[in-house]
């Protein structure tokens, strides 16, 4: 019997509109005390009850006053700043985020969308779907592109960044690492660059790849400004933030051939608008905020709830503490 549950052990709950967390949690405790809804009116049944509330963008502030009993609020997403913090420590409820569940996901993605571009398989295609049979150009410039010995400047070097930058190296690429602390090391192979060389740095650039949070100093990082610095056959990556990029910038160098493409995953206004023309630009590639999704979340999100669960019990350090 746990004293940090008034029930002797956790009641949780959770509120996510489409991960099944509740078949997760119970395939490992088939006893837990576990309830599920996916929205807040549902939620609202048994939110007095619970003491663990697993939730990501259901969040609204009311819900404290919904769930008094809460010690523990564990995001399924690795974003925490939608949550308040402050009034979260004034209750002495702890808080903590999904951090490098979906890693492995994200990382893929980006060297798909590379993959894509360098192999030029949304062409490949549209020429399908015609019965169209491209032949092999006589210019080799115009030929599908190898990764090996081609440079990316990867912005970002969290659990994301520095598992794409291994998966470049595999590929025989050449990687530049712009991150905040540009002292900090990194794994060998490497080149790390602060934020202050970072438009210098573009022209060198094959493919440019986001993978950094938002923050003051990231929204808006891609300017028009960074564009120009851009050579004219690089590609821009984004599986990072809609706001990293100033889209009309991006827009404008896209149309004017200032960069040859870009493959993006995030955009400032999210559903993408129907009339926005990154639908229809053939130089881009559009994937709906789809990087982080994996069939493996539930369980990854789990490993890190029931961790924390444990550490409650025992007073031990949290995993992704946020608060």
């Amino acid at each position: 019997m746990s004293n940090v549950w008034p029930a002797g052990r956790p009641r949780i709950g959770i509120a996510h509109s489409h991960y099944d967390m509740k078949s997760e949690i119970l395939r490992r405790i088939p006893d837990a005390d576990c309830r599920q809804a996916t929205n807040l009116d549902d939620f609202a049944a048994f939110s007095a009850d619970i003491d663990v509330l697993v939730i990501s963008m259901l969040w609204q502030d009311r819900i404290l006053e919904m769930a008094p009993r809460l010690k523990l609020v564990q995001s399924v997403s690795a974003g925490t700043d939608h949550y308040p913090k402050d009034a979260l420590r004034e209750r002495r409820i702890h808080l903590c985020s999904a951090l490098g569940v979906n890693a492995n996901a994200v990382s893929d993605h980006a060297l798909a969308l590379m993959l894509a571009m360098s192999r030029r398989l949304p062409e490949a295609f549209g020429d399908q779907a015609r019965s169209y049979w491209r032949p092999t150009s006589s210019d080799p410039a115009q030929r599908l592109q190898e990764l090996s010995t081609k440079t990316v400047l990867l912005v970002g070097y969290g659990h994301i960044g520095a598992r794409i930058a291994r998966l470049c190296r595999a590929f025989g690429m050449n990687v530049i690492v712009m991150r905040r602390n540009a002292s900090a090391g990194a794994d060998g192979g490497l080149r790390l660059i602060s934020s202050d060389a970072f438009i210098k740095t573009l022209p060198e650039a094959d493919f440019v790849v986001l993978a950094c949070p938002l923050t003051s100093e990231t929204q808006g990082l891609m300017s028009a400004e960074a564009f120009a610095a851009m050579r004219s056959d690089a590609a821009l990556i984004n599986v990072a933030r809609g706001r990293v990029v100033d889209e009309a910038a991006m827009i404008a160098a896209l149309k004017d051939g200032q960069i040859e493409a870009a493959a993006l995953d995030t955009f400032v206004e999210e559903p993408l608008p129907p009339n926005s023309p990154l639908w229809t630009l053939p130089n881009v590639i559009v994937t709906p905020h789809a990087a982080g999704e994996t069939q493996f979340y539930e369980r990854n999100v789990v490993d890190i709830l029931l961790a924390n669960i444990a550490a409650m019990e025992t007073g031990s350090a949290l995993t992704n503490q946020a608060v």
